[in-house]
């Protein structure tokens, strides 16, 4: 996720391409997005930006015409601010009109041939803009630029609940940490050489209001490389909130001349990088389900449950490969497994079954048994077997079948009838 630093960076690369250009015509918007249409159209305005904190702020201000005669609806057109914030994913793109990037969600066209377009681009869309907007009013002062106002608005309002969490929770909330996020975290607490899981108003209880040892910490953190190009920087420093300022100023300096995140190069940025996904370092779900890297003893209040995991750096796309052991050998096993031959085992000699015939049940001897009788009491009306088609072993007769055999049934047990001289000798004896 974009930090304090890298929107800094985003601000000054809008600044760098956007200097001598002027723009026409109505800001667009992604069909796609679900973002705010941005209510702009000029005939020829210009582009400037500012950071604070997690946010960019730019400026739309229309370029006043000379012609006093016609006035256009689009002169009238008052300056607007259009904050954005970049989520998970956002950044500004300043490209050819035909190598627009696919997630260019808000365009700002060029008044010029070829046209050209400023974009804010944001592949997983959970980043916002806000046209005639202002600094969200919870966020605190920027960590960065407005040193003296953050540390004063720590330090006063230690009483707050969001002081009883753990310090590596605490430097998340941007309501007193504007601009810091999971990386710089790691980076100032690894430095000052704090547990991530201490309770974040006894690590600040004591820290004055003024900083006289800023200008020695960052004399600290300047830029002092080994023979592998490392970066020194000292560590254990007790003033937490001068490392929040510092550290990602430093950032802000491996920027160089601005920020382009389609041709950035994060070679010295991750040799910058102490802790935050170093070899060596342990690594813990927080209790936000945000991950935290740090050295030694995690503290008091981690996550119960939570076990240290060694971390291992990021495999880039150029070296993609197994080098987890388990994974690496879960493969050798599959391929050699793949590349062995099946043996076909030899049956032997075929011995020769005696063919038995299967002994019948116990309700299936009472039905033939009672099919028998049934047949015997019938006698000369015996009806002939049928045998219906089935795929089950034994005979099975026929629904035709046994309604005959229930009327035979029938006929043999109903009184024979008298005849009328029968029933005159019986009335008469």
């Amino acid at each position: 996720m974009p930090e304090g630093p890298e929107l800094h960076l985003a601000s000054l690369f809008v600044n760098r391409v956007c200097a001598g250009v002027v723009f026409s015509g109505h800001v667009e918007k992604s069909d796609v997005s679900k973002g705010p249409q941005v209510p702009f159209s000029s005939d020829a305005y210009r582009i400037s930006a500012t950071s604070r904190g997690k946010e960019v702020r730019l400026t739309l201000t229309p370029i006043k015409s000379d012609r006093k005669s016609k006035v256009k609806a689009e002169e009238d057109q008052p300056p607007m601010d259009v904050v954005f914030r970049f989520g998970m994913s956002g950044y500004f793109r300043f490209t050819a009109v035909d190598e627009l990037p696919k997630h260019a969600h808000v365009r700002f066209y060029t008044n010029e041939d070829p046209q050209r377009a400023l974009s804010f681009v944001d592949t997983r869309r959970f980043g916002s803009w806000q046209p005639n907007g202002i600094w969200q009013r919870d966020r605190g002062p920027c960590v960065m630029f407005e040193y003296e106002s953050f540390r004063e608005n720590v330090l006063s309002n230690l009483s707050d609940k969001a002081f009883d969490r753990p310090i590596c929770e605490a430097l998340l909330n941007q309501k007193y940490f504007n601009g810091i996020g999971n990386y710089l975290r790691a980076e100032i607490l690894y430095r000052a050489n704090i547990p991530p899981f201490v309770k974040a108003r006894s690590v600040l209880e004591g820290l004055s209001a003024k900083d006289e040892k800023t200008k020695e910490v960052k004399e600290a953190a300047a830029e002092k490389c080994d023979a592998a190009g490392k970066r020194e920087v000292k560590t254990g420093c007790s003033d937490i909130l001068s490392l929040c300022h510092s550290v990602p100023l430093e950032v802000i300096d491996l920027g160089g001349k601005g920020y382009d995140p389609g041709d950035a190069d994060f070679t010295e940025f991750e040799s910058w990088l102490q802790c935050y996904y170093v070899d060596g370092m342990n690594s813990i779900s927080d209790h936000n389900g945000r991950t935290i890297w740090f050295k030694g003893d995690s503290g008091p209040m981690a996550p119960k449950g939570s076990k240290s995991l060694k971390t291992k750096r990021r495999i880039k796309k150029s070296e993609h490969d197994y080098t987890d052991s388990k994974k690496a050998a879960k493969k050798k096993r599959t391929g050699s497994i793949s590349n062995e031959k099946p043996v076909k085992k030899d049956p032997g000699p075929v011995k020769k079954v005696k063919y038995v015939p299967r002994r019948q049940s116990g309700t299936r001897r009472q039905n033939a048994s009672k099919k028998r009788l049934d047949t015997e009491a019938a006698g000369e009306n015996k009806i002939p077997k049928t045998r219906k088609k089935s795929n089950s072993t034994g005979p099975q007769t026929s629904k035709a079948k046994s309604t005959r055999r229930q009327s035979v049934q029938e006929s043999n047990t109903k009184p024979k009838r008298t005849t009328r001289s029968q029933k005159k000798s019986s009335t008469e004896a």
